[in-house]
């Protein structure tokens, strides 16, 4: 395994701590045109693999049939952080599609964000499998799985024929053999999958260039997705994250996932980027995607002094006061 360091901490000019990982770029073409690291490396998508898992949602046109907002429909591909918006656009899609939160696997638990999970314990009141930073995304398999007349109860058994039909799409849009595919169970009880980083970033590349997708129904699937997440960039993760932040940006498809996975694809560039902090932090990913936009002259500098608000360049003590740095430690060469 071979890996590179992409983000350094600096205390008083000594370095403290290095994320090591590994990153690359693929072009429209097909081809690796940045590598740090080893770009084979296997990687599971966790999270980032959300707007593909929704692709059968987008098909079955649950948003459309069902009159959800731009906001309800991004929740489908979302790891939300528990805000009362969030709550709310999921109280709605069950309320306009009657399904119940019984019936998610995801467990009880409490917001990923401090403020409404604090507020909840306050108040007394429990943990609920809608605060879940996945239920968006159960909701969506659970509604396509119903319009489809298939099976409720086992809508996130490895089995069942929605689960396996992501797993072939993203085969497809990864340009990777699906039997080569690594199956594991993710945090929230769903089949989820490991592939090469350079096929991930393939498929990413679909994402903003989605003509290079060759089924008609998956395409148009990709396209709706897309423009719902562009249309309520909160919907996919909070305020302040980087997730929605990217998404600000109407050039920019992206999504992370837990253990330190961030993909993103840019519409007009045509390329996208895949990377992994090995040791699992989420912390180095926008320093580390902001570097990559300065190093390929990326247009929009507002977008990239909005990664810097989520994760500063300085390093402050409790007290407020700078007493260090992060920096991004790589530079990207051309294959």
């Amino acid at each position: 395994m071979k890996l590179e360091p992409l983000v350094e901490e600096y205390r008083g000019g000594v370095l403290e701590n290095v994320h090591l990982g590994v990153l690359c770029g693929v072009s429209d073409q097909g081809e690796v045109i940045y590598e740090v690291g080893d770009a084979e490396h296997m990687t599971f998508l966790r999270s980032a693999a959300k707007p593909f898992q929704a692709i059968p949602v987008m098909k079955q046109n649950i948003a459309e049939k069902y009159g959800l907002t731009d906001a309800e429909a991004a929740m489908f591909a979302a790891s939300h952080r528990g805000e009362t918006y969030h709550i709310e656009a999921l109280e709605s899609i069950m309320a306009k599609t009657g399904l119940k939160e019984e019936q998610l696997l995801c467990c009880p638990t409490y917001p990923l964000n401090d403020e409404p999970k604090f507020a909840l314990m306050r108040e007394n009141k429990p943990p609920r499998k809608l605060y879940h930073n996945c239920s968006g995304k159960h909701l969506g398999i659970l509604a396509a799985a119903r319009e489809m007349g298939l099976p409720t109860e086992t809508y996130w058994q490895p089995s069942h024929p929605l689960q396996q039909d992501i797993l072939h799409t993203l085969a497809d849009m990864a340009e990777y053999p699906v039997d080569q595919i690594k199956v594991g169970v993710d945090g929230c009880g769903f089949p989820i999958f490991a592939l090469p980083l350079k096929s991930i970033a393939t498929a990413y590349l679909k994402l903003a260039c989605p003509e290079l997708i060759r089924d008609a129904g998956t395409r148009e699937a990709v396209q709706r997705m897309v423009r719902y997440m562009h249309a309520a960039p909160d919907s996919i993760a909070s305020h302040q994250f980087i997730c929605s932040e990217l998404l600000r940006d109407d050039n920019i498809v992206a999504k992370g996932g837990a253990k330190g996975v961030y993909c993103f694809s840019l519409i007009r560039e045509r390329v996208a980027f895949a990377l992994k902090v090995i040791d699992g932090s989420e912390t180095p990913w926008p320093i580390a995607v902001a570097s990559i936009l300065e190093q390929i002259g990326y247009s929009n500098q507002a977008t990239i002094d909005r990664l810097y608000t989520v994760v500063s360049k300085e390093i402050k003590n409790d007290n407020h006061i700078v007493v260090g740095e992060r920096r991004a430690a790589f530079t990207l060469a051309g294959k």
